[in-house]
Order: structure tokens, then sequence, then C-alpha cells
């Protein structure tokens, strides 16, 4: 390691509380420092490559260094490096970012409204359904529907929406009146000899059974992601987005699509509602609206909802609600520059055409002995590792072996993210079926030294 890695690194140490990281353990080890990117891949400070599995957090989707991103933030720092839009302020970039939005979106989805991250998006939401309800007289239609291991942020708030305990735990969360109905996942949460109908049945039956138990008039909103990423890519079985929306039509209850990971052609679709087949009332976009290159995420939603809020806005003469980078005008130059990139090289589309190459690559995996589930749609995937493929057995403590199986990924060249033990993967919409092909390879060489390290301690 050159003194150059030394010195980043003891600062680092010295300095920096890391996200999903534990802190002591961080201090001996030190972190992996990225140097620069291109394409689907990064490099480190030692010169190492490495192909970014994970697309950074789920989000590069025109993958790093393009300059396009680069030259349209340049040349709006040079026009208009920031500006707010409070109190009737506006800019072209977030004008036609809105447009470009709401020409994108289902067509029910006609307002926009920006923030800088999906967590205070999703935060954004639930202001503006108490906000709304109140308005219209219903103070008391305030509770949200989530699901256990779905993600939705990690604000007081969003994150009292998210659904996994890491996220809760000793943080006082939730902290806001919501409701965690079963994860809709079937290998996981299935009874034994439920077939998926069954399955999907019966959770249609909770869902219904909590909004009758809670009472309708109490509930403002159902999140949930089109296919759930950060909980473990896990897919909702037939019929099931279909199901919740009929309940929330007939209970009154606005259906909130997170569409941060989904969205922009994730799945092979524009939007993952599109791919499951359910109209939202209000969507979250975030990540891929600007492949991350700036930190930027949108709430867009329906006339009905804008309507009701601009009426109490006209009697309270405000809308006490808003953020310093709302609309950020080079955040949005460059999501309108990444959007035309992903429409221009069809990007969408190649999603949709490799999907079949992807899945398959990944369901080859099941047969490994460490794997008990290969899943995922689209461009993104997961294989859930276990102790005993038979009876689905997990591995304990949870979280071990998938952290030795990211240490072997990234010994071979691939960063993928370990949720718990499951292993996450969701490349750039950029990559090829070669780097697909190339992908797997990486991944094959790092889930078989997994494997040998855990026989060698089986063996001492």
């Amino acid at each position: 390691m050159s003194t150059i890695s030394n010195s980043l690194a003891s600062a680092d140490i010295a300095a920096t509380l890391h996200p999903y990281t534990n802190a002591r353990k961080h201090e001996q080890t030190g972190p992996m420092i990225i140097e620069r990117g291109d394409g689907i891949r990064v490099w480190d400070s030692n010169g190492k490559d490495y192909i970014e599995g994970l697309a950074g957090l789920w989000s590069v989707a025109v993958g790093f260094s393009e300059k396009r991103l680069a030259d349209a933030a340049y040349q709006q720092m040079l026009k208009l490096p920031y500006y707010h839009t409070f109190t009737s302020k506006a800019h072209e970039p977030a004008i036609r970012l809105a447009e470009k939005l709401v020409e994108m979106t289902p067509e029910n989805l006609t307002r926009v409204f920006f923030t800088s991250s999906g967590s205070e998006a999703n935060d954004t939401i639930i202001k503006m359904l108490w906000f709304m309800n109140n308005a219209l007289g219903r103070p008391e239609k305030k509770k949200f529907l989530a699901r256990t291991k779905g993600y939705h942020g990690i604000t007081i708030a969003s994150g009292s929406l998210t659904g996994l305990p890491v996220n809760h735990r000793d943080f006082d969360l939730p902290a806001i009146p919501v409701r965690h109905l079963t994860c809709p996942h079937h290998y996981r949460f299935g009874q034994p000899g439920e077939s998926e109908t069954d399955f999907t049945a019966r959770l249609l039956a909770e869902a219904e059974a909590v909004i009758l138990e809670e009472g309708p008039e109490t509930i403002a909103g159902f999140i949930g992601e089109p296919v759930m990423a950060a909980g473990g890519v896990m897919t909702p079985p037939e019929g099931y987005w279909p199901g919740i929306e009929a309940l929330c039509r007939k209970y009154d209850i606005v259906l909130i699509s997170d569409e941060v990971i989904c969205g922009f052609g994730r799945l092979g679709t524009p939007f993952g509602c599109q791919k499951y087949g359910f109209t939202p009332d209000i969507m979250t976009v975030s990540k891929q609206i600007a492949s991350s290159y700036m930190p930027l995420a949108a709430v867009v939603f329906s006339d009905k909802i804008y309507q009701a809020i601009a009426d109490h806005t006209a009697t309270l003469n405000n809308f006490g609600h808003g953020f310093t980078a709302s609309g950020h005008p080079v955040a949005t130059a460059v999501a309108l520059e990444n959007l035309a990139i992903i429409e221009e090289r069809d990007l969408m589309g190649n999603a949709a055409r490799l999907e079949a190459v992807f899945q398959a690559g990944l369901r080859r995996f099941a047969d490994h002995p460490l794997v008990g589930e290969a899943r995922g749609t689209g461009l993104i995937g997961a294989l859930e590792l276990v102790a005993d493929k038979a009876t689905k057995q997990p591995f304990e403590p949870m979280g071990r072996v998938g952290a030795i199986a990211a240490e072997e990924g990234n010994a071979a060249g691939l960063i993928f993210r370990a949720i718990g033990d499951q292993i996450a993967l969701c490349p750039p919409l950029i990559v090829t079926e070669d780097d697909i092909t190339e992908i797997f390879a990486r991944l094959s060489i790092a889930l078989d030294r997994t494997q040998a390290r855990l026989a060698a301690e089986t063996a001492a």
C-alpha cells in the first residue's frame, strides 16, 4: 500500500463515522479507498480493479465517469450554480425535469416535489398526507402500512416505515404510527406446503384484517417497493400488487410506490409498478434519476392530492415544507442529461433484453451447496446463503457468512452487497452480456472460496 493510501486510511479512521459500519472493527481494518471509476468498474488506491456489481448503491445507471454528466454539471455551475425554489422562485433545469418526470411516469401522476434523497422524499410524503388529511377534516387518518424487510429511508419518519431491525434497534423507531405487514417473499415466509397462490391470498387477507382492525378511517397510506431491494431483493408473488391496489381503492388509502431502486429501467420497464401491474397515487424516485452523480430525489403525485394540498396552502397562505437543495439547479441539470442518455442508448431496453441472460446466470447458482434460493427480475437479483438447503435453515450468527462472501468477492474483483447472508447484485444499466458472464465468473470464485473457508473451519 502506498504512503498516500496509508495516510488517507489513517485520516479516515481518525475523522469519519461510516454509515452501516462497525466503527470499532473499522478502526482495526480501515477503509477500502475507491480512487476512480470507468464504465462498470472502479479502482482502489492500490490500483486493483473491481466490477461494481451493485452500481454503487443500486444507482449508477450510466456507469462511472460519464463525461456528458460532468459537462452538464460544469455548464450549469457556470450559469447558475445554486438557487432555491422557495416562495415561487424557479429555474429552467428543475422546471424541465419536473416536466420530464410527469411525461415518463404513469399518466395520473402530474405533480413533482424535489428533495435530495429518497429518505427526504418519503419523509415529505408522510407530511404531505398528514397535511392533506388535516385539510380534508380527517385528522385521525395518519397511520401507514408498510412491510417487514421493506426499506424506505433512514430519517426518523422514513426510517419508521422501513421494516428492518438494524434500522430500528436502539434508534427508538418506529416513531410514527405504522403497521408492518408480512414480507411478500414466498421462499422465506411461505408456510410449509403453501403454494404461491395461497401465500398471496393469505397476505392480502392479513392486509385487509389489519386495515379493519386499525380502522380504514385512520390509515393514510400504504407504501411498498415493487421489488424489495435492500431487504434482500425479494420479488412479490403473482397477484400481490393488484390485490394490494384493490384494497387501497376499497378503503380510500393512498398507494405509494417506492421506486428509488426499481425506477428508470432497473426491472426492464420504466418503473416497477408497470412491471407488476398497479397504478400508484404517489411515486418516490431517486438514485438512477441522476445515476447518483448528484444527490437528487422527487415525489411524483396525483392531481387529486395536489388539489387538496393547494387548497390548504391558500387557507394557510403557505406550504411550510422544503429543503435548501429542493430542485437544485446542478442536480436537476445532471438528471436531465442522465435521463437523455438512458433514452438515447435505450438502457431500459438493454435491461429488458439482458434480463433472461442475467437471471439464467443467477439461477445457475441455485445448485451451489451454499445457496438456498436464487431470485430476481430485470437486472437485479440475489442469492440467499443457507446452512441447510433442504430445511432453509439460516447460518448462525446471521451475517457472518455473507461477510466472508463479500470479502472473497472483493478478492476476486467483484463488489456486491451482503445483506445479512444474502448476496445482492444490481449492475449498471450499461452492462453487456460479456460483462454479465464475467460478473458470474467472479461470483463463482467468491462462493467457492467461501465454501472452502467454511469447510476448513468445520475441519478445525
